[in-house]
């Protein structure tokens, strides 16, 4: 399981969780920023520092954030 930035994120891309990530997983789209699945170590490094409180983990992803998920999933599938 990882951890999932969600809508706040649009058009914020503050950067924080990209700094503090051990792993270097977060990459910049063009509106938000996600996390690779693959890669994330479930640390909770980008959560903790997150202004907009865009970052979940998967399974606690709120219900009207959900496509969220397979939106960052694909982001790094279309690479």
């Amino acid at each position: 399981m990882a951890f999932v930035i969600t809508s706040p994120c649009e058009q914020e891309k503050a950067g924080e969780c990209v700094e503090v990530c051990p792993v270097d997983c977060i990459e910049e789209g063009k509106d938000m920023f996600y996390i690779d699945p693959d890669i994330c170590i479930d640390c909770g490094a980008c959560e903790a520092v997150c202004p907009v409180e865009a970052i979940y983990m998967e399974d606690e992803v709120p219900d009207e954030e959900h496509e969220y998920i397979a939106l960052n999933r694909k982001f790094f599938e279309d690479k």
